[in-house]
């Protein structure tokens, strides 16, 4: 390149001939400025040891007093801190490195025990589901932020909802949570917005049902099953399964709850509302690409009596015999995963439970672990 430049040619077609920037000859130009060729160092790597590294003598005597130590101490103590300590005592050590600075000598020489946790990547959203892994189902989350107390005013509970993949949220004051409230609320954003493939609660009674009898399955799961959404529990708990909703209830809490005082329910429901149409417009580009929402049905009417039918999804971690809790029992799978994740499929239509080992080194393989029959008793529903 230099020898293109000193020929008379521009730098600009120097650089197009050897396929690189401007800069870049202008450096190496500027490099051999009044120098013969053959005696400029056109090497761009440094010679030498940088000026402030460890001496080689030290980094020598570093090593073998680890050595020593490790063969001979007492303590049995050979790590950066020994090794500091007995440089210290040395009258030849004028000062002895820093514990940073042996670390890295060790790391250098390959003389460092300790093994790395090997971390792997977290799972995709929604992994244990693989339709909404690979983003062509999208799963709604439920949650309630309860205990909120206005100013000379009542306690209330705020039922929050948003879409894994689109971000559609939504936010409704209540002053008496409850599984029929939460159950409206629920129809009218269906109705509004299309009923998703999956809807994830965590384990409340509101949602789930009463939890002191057998084979109890609440409101809510009955609306679900009636409209062919899928709903799914997750692992009581279990951090993680539920980052979507809680991340939302903690940023509506800050946005909308901490930032304003609002004297009256009337109020903080204007708020709410105001905040919830802004994060609608300012997300709405993520669900241009978000799978399709189902219908709501037209003339549908809710039969909490009906015989169920369709799948209920329940994500549990194993004891340590084996056994998974849920519906009020326990259910032995197998000795061989024990506190470990799984999830629990009941399907009502065909009478059996299915099992499925999750894993987070390999989340795209759940292995069928064990089915069994389960024949739910048919009782009416109490409420």
């Amino acid at each position: 390149m230099v020898e293109a430049v000193r020929s008379g040619r521009s730098l600009r077609a120097v650089a197009e001939q050897f396929k690189v920037s401007v800069g870049t000859v202008v450096f190496w130009v500027e490099r051999a400025r009044g120098k013969r060729l053959d005696r400029v160092a056109f090497s761009d790597r440094k010679p030498g040891r940088a000026w402030n590294r460890t001496a080689a003598e030290m980094e020598r005597r570093i090593v073998g007093i680890r050595g020593e130590l490790r063969d001979k101490s007492v303590l049995g103590e050979y790590g950066a801190d020994a090794i500091g300590l007995a440089l210290q005592g040395e009258s030849s050590v004028k000062q002895a490195p820093s514990r940073a600075t042996i670390h890295r000598v060790l790391a250098r020489h390959g003389a460092l025990d300790g093994v790395h946790r090997n971390r792997r990547p977290a799972p995709p959203k929604g992994g244990y589901l693989s339709a909404v892994a690979s983003g062509q189902a999208e799963l709604d989350s439920f949650d309630f932020i309860e205990d909120l107390k206005i100013a000379g005013g009542p306690l209330i509970s705020v039922l929050t909802a948003t879409s894994l993949h689109g971000a559609l949220v939504d936010a409704w004051v209540v002053e008496r949570p409850s599984a029929q409230a939460a159950l409206e609320l629920l129809l009218a954003r269906w109705r509004q917005e299309g009923l998703p493939a999956y809807a994830r609660f965590d384990n409340d009674t509101i949602f789930q049902g009463a939890h002191q009898f057998a084979d109890a399955v609440g409101r809510i799961s009955r609306l679900c099953l009636a409209l062919k959404v899928i709903p799914v529990f997750a692992p009581p708990r279990e951090p993680g399964f539920q980052n979507a909703i809680e991340g939302f209830n903690g940023l509506w809490q800050a946005k909308v709850w901490q930032r304003h005082h609002c004297p009256t329910v009337e109020a903080l429901v204007a708020v709410s509302q105001r905040y919830i149409s802004a994060y609608r417009s300012k997300t709405a580009a993520r669900r241009d690409s978000t799978p399709d929402r189902r219908a709501f049905p037209k003339q549908f009417k809710l039969d909490l009596n009906a015989p169920l039918k369709g799948t209920i999804i329940f994500v549990r971690r194993s004891d340590e015999t084996g056994k998974v809790h849920l519906l009020g029992r326990s259910f032995r799978i197998t000795e061989q995963w024990v506190h470990r994740l799984i999830r629990c499929e009941v399907d009502f239509t065909r009478q059996r439970l299915r099992f499925y080992a999750l894993r987070r080194r390999d989340p795209n393989d759940q292995p069928l672990l064990c089915e069994l029959p389960y024949h739910r008793p048919n009782k009416s529903f109490k409420g």
